[in-house]
């Protein structure tokens, strides 16, 4: 019942990232949105109100759109379950990635954090408690960024943590500013689709084919680990991806941001 009752709380949280049109909140906040890729199309936040705030800090939302580049990004809340089948699949492609983790998944999910790192993986700030930082104190957002460093650190032996996924996709100049002046690169995604409501699973066939038709080059590709339709469709994903050209990158060789 407990784990229930965390990931109810974790998926409310969740709601505000997708790749809808961003909507603009209050002080001046912006939940990240974007206009999807169609048949190789690049994607598009011309449209959506935050896109100056997002350069101005050199946030990163593609990689280099001249080249067939992907970067897989996971954002981890909490594990339902399937992150060491994504590991597995990770590990058997050769493919690398990045996976941004809460306070709640450090406590639970050490052997997980531990295997992430020892198999060569990112492992990225998402929070310790996952709150709209656009509504705490810039003494509050370091707080919170700060804990997750030292206790992934702890488990893990690596003392470097440069790339934050700002939670639930709300952001606003101070809380991008604020987390820079850390030493953090704020990651946003140009592929994503609803793939967090564990209630609203589709299958594998489903998240294939949602991931494929919004490829693009240079993408970020962001999923949620407890997704079961992902753990299911991500061999066959790497595989099409490899299929059309593409090549899969860590977010450590990103050296083109686009936007």
């Amino acid at each position: 019942m407990k784990r229930i009752a965390i990931a109810t709380l974790l998926l409310a949280g969740m709601l505000a990232a997708v790749p809808a049109q961003a909507a603009a909140a209050g002080d001046g906040a912006y939940h990240f949105g974007f206009k999807k890729s169609k048949n190789g199309s690049r994607p598009s936040i011309d449209e959506e109100g935050f896109k100056p705030t997002v350069e101005k800090h050199g946030a990163i939302f593609l990689g280099d759109t001249t080249q067939k580049e992907l970067y897989l990004t996971f954002d981890n809340g909490y594990e339902n379950g399937y992150t060491a089948r994504v590991l597995d699949v990770l590990k058997e492609k050769k493919v690398p990635a990045i996976f941004f983790v809460t306070g709640h998944y450090i406590k639970d999910q050490p052997e997980l954090l531990r295997r992430m790192a020892a198999e060569g993986h990112l492992i990225g700030n998402h929070s310790w408690s996952h709150p709209d930082m656009t509504q705490i104190s810039s003494d509050k957002i370091k707080d919170e960024l700060e804990k997750v460093k030292a206790d992934a650190a702890q488990i893990t032996g690596r003392q470097t943590m440069i790339y934050l996924r700002p939670p639930r996709g709300i952001f606003n100049d101070r809380s991008l500013e604020v987390s820079k002046e850390l030493g953090y690169t704020s990651v946003f995604w140009s592929v994503a689709y609803k793939d967090w409501d564990t209630r609203a699973q589709k299958g594998a066939d489903y998240a294939y084919n949602q991931v494929m038709a919004q490829l693009h080059p240079g993408a970020v590709i962001l999923l949620h680990t407890v997704s079961k339709d992902n753990a299911d469709a991500l061999g066959r994903i790497i595989d099409g991806a490899r299929q059309q050209g593409y090549e899969f990158k860590s977010l450590d060789q990103l050296t083109v941001k686009s936007y």
